[in-house]
């Protein structure tokens, strides 16, 4: 066996705790039903005899409802137990605690599944199937791309979009050599390619060197 699992009803159950701690394998402990008092009970039983403990927060309730979920619970225990790897044991019926748990911080995810929900048994009902635990599994990989590194800058994908939609100073009639820029002289339009709207003031009072129909760019170099 490479790990073994303690399920919430035995959150309180020290004497087989120690017993699967001393095997020296891999342990997940869920901790549906249970204080804060009862899990630190339950983790100094263990971690006296072996280190490698996951902590699943848990609701044992089968399903159970978005307002039992309590994912709050998550930074909690990582704050608690900041050594050890913070997990949920999910009994959502559906796959958005999963993705809440991983922003939360959960690492480890335990689902119920099932080839066939219809199938007889208190758990089928709320189980995943294949595709729906795929589709979790899908959303998990994707949380930490999506989050990116944290720098804002303008990406490659944005560049073709942002040339269309972006706004540029133009003329907002046809003008001649030698005349004096006002506000109505100037139009903020698409696309870009031009001065941006946050050179205004900066072009506002110059006189042109060349003549500009309407919406013509109005770039620096056009003036004097």
């Amino acid at each position: 066996m490479p790990a073994y699992k303690i399920a919430s009803a035995d959150l309180n159950n020290i004497p087989l705790q120690k017993y699967i701690a001393k095997l020296g394998k891999p342990i997940f402990l869920s901790t549906g039903g249970g204080t804060m008092a009862d899990i630190r009970r339950a983790c100094s039983a263990i971690l006296e005899l072996n280190p490698l403990l996951t902590i699943l927060h848990c609701t044992a309730a089968y399903p159970v409802d978005a307002q039992d979920m309590n994912l709050s619970v998550i930074p909690s225990l990582m704050a608690e137990f900041p050594k050890q790897v913070i997990g949920l044991s999910d009994h959502e019926n559906g796959i958005d605690a999963a993705s809440i748990a991983y922003m939360l911080g959960a690492r480890v995810f335990e689902k119920h599944f099932t080839l066939n929900r219809a199938f007889r048994g208190s758990d089928h009902s709320f189980s995943l199937e294949p595709e729906g635990l795929r589709k979790m599994i899908r959303n998990l990989n994707r949380i930490p791309v999506m989050l990116g590194d944290g720098k804002k800058w303008v990406l490659e994908s944005e560049k073709k979009p942002l040339k269309k939609m972006s706004k540029s100073l133009v003329a907002s009639r046809n003008l001649s050599p030698g005349h004096t820029l006002t506000e109505k002289d100037v139009a903020i339009k698409s696309p870009s390619g031009g001065l941006p709207p946050f050179e205004l003031e900066r072009i506002l009072g110059k006189s042109l060197r060349v003549a500009l129909a309407e919406d013509d760019f109005i770039l620096l170099d056009s003036l004097e």
